[in-house]
């Protein structure tokens, strides 16, 4: 009894040990495909060869395998499949196929009240191709997107049936499609609700989305609401409006906002401390900032920045929106800047601006800018006394979803400015054979480009340049390189030019849709013509910069603050940039 008893668990467990221990694929071989690659075949059987002898395994490949072809139009195939034992524990599957020929869609027939040339046009588009599940999806949705944006929000399209068969004189296959489209009723926006805009005007959101009582339903401008309104940085992040019938059977379109502060006062004061019979004096930037003045788009900005104790600027903006309630926008732009014991630079700027669409713009600007040099005890020459009158054009296109923490999109502007300049003095310095009336030209290009390349990670490129074309250049025209908003790694303003190049590379990474930290690196370029005359020579270089920082959404606007190296620096030389980012 006790052998038999001995015999029997002996052979339980030779049983246990052949049935139960990890049986697996270890290859997979696909024969006789010509249309698809082994790839595709070995993708519909993945995840599915754990088990070889789950019960109607090979049947389960070959649904797998047959809902492939047909999306892709073979609904023809043959398909076999074997499994053959490598060892006690491997196996081997061999895929068989013969995917024959495809299906061809040969003809639509609709049942729909009234014809549509789109309609027609796209399903024609499809006929004598292949019976592809993805194509006729993609032509359904195009289809449905058209109703969507000409007044029919509930559109359907429905299939009520297909009929195969095969063309006996040419042996091919085909299909005829049976549509059912229902447009239903043509809908429109009979009235449009706003909550949550305590301070914004109405009249100012419904110019921005472009959306009137009355208008047609239109999918696409819904769904563009979001990013035109958040564009204005006057409301939180905007979800899709709510379309919906009320019991009257209207359309009613309901935004729901939440506004945010719009009047922003911000500013770092320093104060450097006397010495070497010096005195003491004080630094820093003041920012006042009302971006919504009224609630009616109006917007004023007061700027104060000292760099050092005898550099500074001061700057007053305003903007008029949609003069007259047409799409022409007004900017007034005052501006002063000391620089140091060389000159004192006035700008006074005008600018009208044409919106043609939410994107592109256009604007007129003209400007005068008097020039005074510091007066000195001793008549050394540093720049003329001059006044310049400025004319020019800028074009713009502007696809950012935020201007502040854009995601994706592009900026684009380019601005062709002709400059007329006349020198008034000092008299020492001017002779009988100096021109006093001097023409220049300025060419400003900038482009930014944001793309989302994986889930909260922007990648950010921008490119700059400027460039003054013209005799007799002094100091005071040239173009300024160097610092939080240009070149990081250079004190602010450090380079001059009368040709400037920067770029700047950035890798983003979102904690929340406007707060993230980056690493960075910059290039820039800048060129001083050689004047014979100044008995200037030519003087140029090329820098970079690099780094890493962080950006913070603030009361005021933007912060940035980030740390930069420049070339040849140690990490103890790097410089900390400290930029507001407001746009107006």
């Amino acid at each position: 009894m006790i052998r038999l008893s001995i015999s029997i668990q002996l052979l339980i467990f030779f049983l246990i040990t052949n049935n139960y221990l990890p049986q697996t694929i270890s290859k997979i071989e696909v024969h006789g495909n010509k249309v698809f690659s082994e790839n595709n075949y070995l993708s519909c059987v993945a995840n599915s060869t754990e088990n070889i002898f789950f019960n109607g395994i090979q049947d389960t490949l070959k649904k797998k395998i047959y809902s492939f072809l047909s999306s892709e139009g073979y609904f023809h195939s043959n398909i076999e499949i074997k499994t053959l034992k490598v060892d006690s524990l491997k196996y081997k599957l061999i895929i068989n196929i013969k995917e024959n020929e495809p299906t061809y869609i040969r003809s639509f027939f609709l049942q729909i009240k009234e014809d549509s040339v789109f309609l027609n046009n796209q399903l024609k588009l499809l006929e004598n191709t292949i019976f592809k599940k993805s194509a006729i999806e993609e032509t359904f949705k195009n289809i449905l997107n058209y109703f969507e944006n000409n007044g029919y929000p509930f559109a359907s399209i429905k299939i009520n049936s297909i009929f195969f068969y095969t063309d006996s004189s040419t042996n091919k296959n085909y299909v005829d499609l049976y549509l059912e489209i229902n447009k239903e009723i043509k809908r429109k926006f009979d009235k449009i609700l706003i909550n949550g805009n305590t301070k914004t005007k109405d009249y100012v959101i419904l110019r921005t989305i472009d959306i009137k009582e009355g208008d047609l339903y239109n999918q696409k401008k819904i769904e563009n609401i979001p990013i035109k309104l958040n564009r204005l940085n006057f409301f939180e992040i905007i979800d899709t409006p709510i379309y919906y019938i009320n019991s009257h059977n209207k359309g009613i379109l309901k935004l729901n906002l939440k506004e945010k502060s719009t009047n922003n006062f911000d500013g770092i004061i320093g104060y450097v401390p006397s010495g070497n019979n010096a005195k003491g004096y004080f630094t820093g930037f003041l920012n006042l900032s009302f971006a919504n003045l009224f609630g009616t788009a109006r917007n004023v900005s007061i700027r104060w920045q000292k760099e050092s104790k005898i550099t500074q600027e001061f700057e007053i903006k305003y903007k008029e929106p949609w003069i007259i309630n047409l799409p022409l926008n007004i900017y007034v732009n005052l501006f002063q800047r000391i620089q140091d014991t060389t000159y004192i630079q006035q700008k006074f700027e005008s600018r009208i601006e044409y919106i043609a669409t939410n994107e592109i713009s256009a604007s007129f600007i003209i400007n005068s800018q008097p020039t005074f040099p510091v007066e000195r005890k001793k008549k050394i020459f540093t720049v003329y006394n001059s006044r310049s009158i400025t004319t020019g054009f800028n074009f713009k296109v502007d696809t950012r979803d935020n201007y502040l923490s854009p995601h994706s999109g592009i900026l684009f502007s380019n601005s062709y400015l002709l400059v007329s300049k006349k020198i008034l003095g000092p008299k020492e310095f001017i002779n009988n054979q100096a021109k006093t009336t001097v023409s220049m030209q300025k060419y400003e290009f900038d482009f930014e480009y944001f793309r989302e390349i994986f889930s909260n990670q922007i990648a950010a490129l921008k490119i700059h340049a400027r460039e003054l074309r013209g005799s007799n250049i002094e100091i005071s025209d040239m173009y300024l390189l160097g610092g939080a908003n240009s070149l990081r790694g250079y004190r602010e303003k450090q380079f001059l030019g009368n040709r400037i190049f920067w770029s700047n590379i950035e890798y983003r990474y979102l904690f929340s849709k406007k707060n993230f930290t980056f690493i960075f690196f910059d290039s820039g370029y800048y060129l001083q013509s050689e004047d014979i005359i100044k008995n200037n020579q030519r003087t140029e270089g090329f820098k970079i910069g690099y780094g890493f920082g962080i950006n913070l959404e603030t009361s005021i606007g933007m912060l940035n603050i980030s740390f930069a190296l420049a070339k040849g620096d140690s990490f103890s030389e790097g410089k900390i940039h400290f930029g507001i980012l407001s746009e107006f």
